[in-house]
């Protein structure tokens, strides 16, 4: 056990993610690439993750080949081609970056993102069918399409061509399209099923690979006809990576890695102008397309405008561009404020159920543009998978669930899609949505939570806080935090280090905007820091840091960042546990 806790104030042990403890001899970014699964004889490639060291062959996924020449094809002929996406930031990413290579490549390209309110997730056949009306060709879906069995028979039927570019789980029977890439399809490779983690805006990068490679072969790129070049268009997959929380190993870090320094450069207008209004005045760090950039565009999808965050990142104007981002940014406190008040509602359903496996609780017009944040509220306050599910004037729910590491969502909701429990449901291991007939929220819950004990169970009993390193409080630094993003980009599947700093008494904690507790902690020598616990006022060892008293001594662990406020070396810990010293 790490320092010897077995129980902190939140009722778990530590534990040292590398099974070498803190070990002082090795080299910081070693120990904490060693500590996240990176073998002794891949440490030079993973120390900074390059796309060619990472990046596949596009032709492992199944269809890819298929889906590159009839682009290629659409191409040449002059044919219209439709990109069809999801409203959220890896369906908006995703779009883009087609579109500004097709556009290279000259063919503008129809885009399409369907309204969450009126149209719901993926295609549907009105629209696929208005596409062909409008004159499309060809359509590609990217970030949906992988279920859409209905809507793609009648584009089948009405003649239009449709590859679906997808990260989604698979059924056992596919869709009709002339092509569906995706590596979660149940017949892809061993080679491309390793790459399931993915995002959708990976595939699409990919794709464009394929493409251009296509195009390459067929001697498009000779006489002074420039072939574009895919790797400023990095930036966008690094936002839809860390946006749609896709696991950062292997390809994906290097495509967050390489991307972040392609954002630093500001090429993307749109982008720059998102930057400004989210007040990042430093070049984006992982973290900021997580909870500045991704949250914006989001909220086009879900408050606003579906199409604005596709706009905002296709646009060459730069005073559309600034306009968009002002409006994403007042779409974004509007979402705010829909989200604190839906999350009140849910939590306070949820208190009933905090002894099931899973928790899942519906309101009468809750806004389903928010129903997944609140989701992810409710699963971090209670440590088991969560559904959140607006009910409509009609009965009907539409929802969003978050999972907990080691419990499949998305399988589950394809189970009870197939029990008859479900109007339509889909998702990946880390999130679902789900459409309920009237009446059917509590069936689905039993269903759910019955079929997910066990998973939830045994996920639960190896519940620990797991500790990279140790420090006193005079440690806390901004030279060691800048020594600790070495080994970035941290994200989801490649976790931000957790530092225990102690031991160290409080002074002056106090509660301070929705429910964070601030403090300053001090070491034994008089040294100490700036700490905030995020959320924590009415959590148990939130409470035992406000009842702290002048001789009470903590351990408090939690991710070390820059004080940016203070300047100079100064740091400061958020920190998600704390222990009696």
């Amino acid at each position: 056990m790490t320092l010897d806790i077995q129980q902190s104030l939140s009722g778990q042990p530590w534990r040292w993610r590398y099974q070498g403890g803190d070990d002082l001899t090795r080299d910081l970014t070693d120990q904490l690439l060693l500590a996240r699964g990176v073998d002794e004889a891949d440490l030079a490639r993973q120390r900074e993750p390059k796309l060619r060291d990472f990046m596949p062959d596009p032709s492992v996924f199944q269809d890819m080949d298929k889906a590159a020449k009839r682009i290629a094809d659409a191409i040449e002929a002059g044919e219209k081609i439709a990109v069809f996406g999801d409203y959220d930031v890896d369906g908006a990413t995703s779009a883009a970056l087609l579109a500004r290579l097709l556009r290279q490549l000259g063919n503008d390209p129809m885009l399409y993102i369907p309204d969450r309110l009126m149209e719901g997730y993926g295609p549907s056949g009105a629209a696929l069918v208005k596409l062909k009306e409008q004159g499309a060709d060809l359509c590609v879906t990217v970030d949906c399409g992988a279920q859409a069995f209905e809507a793609l028979d009648e584009a089948a039927t009405a003649g239009l061509d449709v590859i679906v570019c997808d990260h989604h789980q698979c059924d056992t029977r596919l869709p009709t399209a002339h092509a569906l890439i995706n590596p979660n399809r149940l017949d892809e490779s061993e080679t491309g099923a390793a790459h399931g983690h993915l995002a959708a805006v990976g595939m699409a990068f990919l794709l464009g690979a394929a493409l251009l490679r296509e195009l390459r072969a067929r001697g498009r790129f000779v006489n002074g006809n420039p072939e574009p070049d895919l790797l400023p268009l990095l930036d966008l997959v690094a936002l839809g990576t860390v946006a749609d929380v896709a696991k950062l190993r292997t390809l994906n870090r290097a495509f967050v890695t390489q991307g972040l320094k392609i954002m630093a450069r500001r090429g993307n207008i749109g982008l720059t102008a998102l930057s400004r209004v989210a007040g990042l005045k430093k070049a984006p760090a992982s973290r900021d397309l997580g909870f500045a950039l991704g949250p914006r565009i989001n909220a086009g999808g879900r408050v606003g405008e579906a199409d604005l965050g596709v706009r905002l990142l296709t646009t060459s104007d730069p005073l559309e561009a600034e306009e968009i981002a002002a409006r994403l940014d007042q779409y974004n406190e509007e979402r705010r404020a829909i989200e604190a008040a839906v999350t009140e509602s849910a939590l306070e359903q949820a208190e009933a159920q905090a002894d099931r496996s899973v928790i899942c609780v519906a309101g009468e017009g809750w806004h389903p543009g928010v129903v997944g944040i609140v989701a992810s509220r409710v699963k971090e306050r209670y440590g088991r998978p969560a559904f959140v599910i607006g009910i409509d004037e009609d009965g009907t729910g539409k929802g969003s669930g978050r999972s907990i590491s080691g419990v499949d969502l998305g399988a589950a909701v394809l189970s009870a899609k197939a029990e008859g429990l479900l109007v339509a449901g889909g998702g990946h291991a880390m999130a679902a949505g789900v459409t309920v007939a009237p009446g059917g929220v509590e069936t689905l819950a039993a269903y759910l939570s019955q079929r997910l004990e066990s998973d939830v169970d045994t996920a639960r009993a190896g519940r620990a806080l797991i500790i990279d390193a140790m420090l006193a409080p005079g440690g806390v630094a901004g030279a060691l935090c800048d020594r600790i993003e070495a080994a970035g980009p941290y994200g989801a599947g490649w976790p931000a280090p957790r530092i225990a700093v102690g031991p160290a008494r409080l002074v002056q904690p106090g509660v301070v905007g929705n429910g964070h507790v601030r403090f300053r902690a001090v070491g034994e020598d008089g040294m100490g820091f700036k700490g905030i616990a995020f959320r924590a006022a009415d959590t148990e060892f939130g409470q035992a840091m406000l009842a702290a008293t002048p001789d009470r001594r903590f351990w408090l662990a939690g991710v070390m960042k820059r004080d940016e406020w203070t300047g100079g070396d100064a740091a400061e810990l958020h920190v998600e546990d704390a222990a009696y010293a």
